[in-house]
């Protein structure tokens, strides 16, 4: 059973035990158990789906948000996709044992970096139940334990999940421990899971700030933090107009509530008189409200005076309000997009520096010493050319999947898949030598 009340100590010491087996098992078994648990989640998609439903109501009737209630929700096409990621991970290369680096040095010693497993991994995360199955295939792919606390708005659900996965896997020959969920504990259970430093290797969070502001407050336990995501789209002065606006719409309503969709529109002034009021009609008919500077709404506005009619005065002004200070560090997660119109690429880069996140960044252009420009300047994990900054996840970038998009720079930066949830050892042979 993945579903635990006993109190987290024991269950991490469960995970430390697991941990020490699973550092050991052969990928043959661990591909084995990751196809079990893909199997299972197929075979037994009517339970996975009743208890998400139980879920969606009670998120109804709590008044979560339609950003929470998506990432929440489980269908058949998620849960075949969830599957499906499963058998990504199981078909990738396993990390553990690879060789990083090696030589022999003057002394005839030889010394290889190898990579191993963390240990054991704990997984905060928040509403999205699918992390439930990404996290436990990648940490158990990359020979670790996992501790999965999730967040009471899905708790069906990933009860369901964990409990799925951890009997498909210890079926399939993985230690009992492999896979543990928390269950029910609130603030106080996270406190002390993330004091855990002589059982838990690695925390990693995947949550908004409050998440991250309470972790940071006690944890003891090494965190990656898979934070929030203010992501812009930069439109340069030389860019073509019509990937443009593709690229904008695409980041920003292709699945507005993620944290890799964007958040802010930065256009240069070259282009805006023509841009701003194509995106004014394209992103209003796809239901979303702009929040512009003063340049934008100028724009707007002259947009609303050369409309067909009333109505259509009516509906471009209703699409762009005013931007606040606030708004251009605010991670909407919803159909709700900050534009600003600015003079230079620099000007773009600085507006990035001083209110992005770091998860996601991107420019259209078609002037490659610009594209190489925004590529140095702009300090983020992830940085685009003429793409959308949808592409950011662990499955597009060949993972299989990601447990969450670290915004950090130590030790993993981006996806979190596989080779992240790795450390290395030194490992030295040699033929009697001594040290003088």
């Amino acid at each position: 059973m993945a579903t635990v009340i006993s109190p987290v100590a024991d269950v991490c010491r469960s995970a430390k035990r697991a941990a020490a087996a699973l550092a050991q098992i052969d990928t043959v078994v661990k591909d084995r158990a990751l196809e079990s648990i893909a199997a299972a989640l197929e075979a037994r998609l009517e339970e996975i789906l009743a208890a998400n439903a139980r879920d969606m109501q009670a998120g109804v009737e709590a008044d979560i948000g339609d950003a929470l209630l998506d990432r929440l929700r489980l269908d058949d096409a998620r849960v075949a996709g969830i599957a499906r990621a499963v058998r990504e991970i199981a078909a990738l290369a396993d990390p553990v044992g690879e060789v990083i680096s090696g030589e022999r040095l003057p002394n005839g010693l030889d010394v290889r970096k190898v990579r191993v497993p963390l240990g054991v991994v704990a997984v905060v995360y928040e509403a999205r139940p699918n992390v439930t199955i990404d996290a436990a295939s990648l940490c158990l792919k990359s020979g670790n334990a996992i501790v999965l606390r999730g967040s009471s708005s899905a708790s069906h659900s990933n009860a369901a999940l964990a409990q799925i996965a951890a009997e498909a896997a210890v079926a399939a020959g993985l230690p009992q421990g492999s896979v543990n969920l928390l269950a029910g504990g609130g603030h106080d259970e996270l406190a002390e899971l993330a004091t855990q430093d002589r059982t838990i290797d690695l925390i990693i969070p995947r949550g908004g700030e409050r998440l991250k502001e309470a972790l940071q407050a006690v944890a003891t336990v090494p965190v990656i933090y898979a934070a929030s995501g203010n992501c812009h789209v930069y439109v340069d002065a030389s860019a073509d107009l019509d990937q443009a606006e593709a690229i904008v719409i695409n980041a920003k309503t292709q699945r507005p509530g993620v944290c890799n969709a964007a958040e802010t529109l930065l256009v240069h002034a070259a282009c805006a008189a023509e841009l701003i009021p194509r995106l004014v009609r394209s992103l209003g008919a796809a239901g979303v409200l702009l929040r512009g500077d003063d340049r934008t709404l100028a724009l707007a506005a002259a947009e609303a005076e050369q409309a067909a009619s009333g109505a259509g005065a009516d509906a471009v002004r209703a699409v762009v309000q005013e931007a606040q200070e606030e708004d251009w560090e605010t991670e909407y997660l919803s159909l709700t997009l900050a534009v600003r119109v600015v003079d230079s690429l620099q000007e773009a880069i600085e507006h990035i520096t001083r209110y992005g996140s770091g998860h996601s960044e991107a420019i259209v252009t078609k002037d490659v010493s610009a594209a190489r420009a925004f590529q140095r300047g702009v300090d983020a994990a992830c940085v685009y050319v003429n793409a959308s900054t949808r592409f950011t996840d662990g499955g597009e970038f060949g993972m299989g999947a990601e447990i969450g998009n670290s915004t950090q720079k130590l030790h993993a930066r981006g996806p979190i898949g596989l080779r992240e949830l790795c450390t290395f050892k030194y490992v030295v042979e040699g033929d009697g030598q001594v040290r003088a």
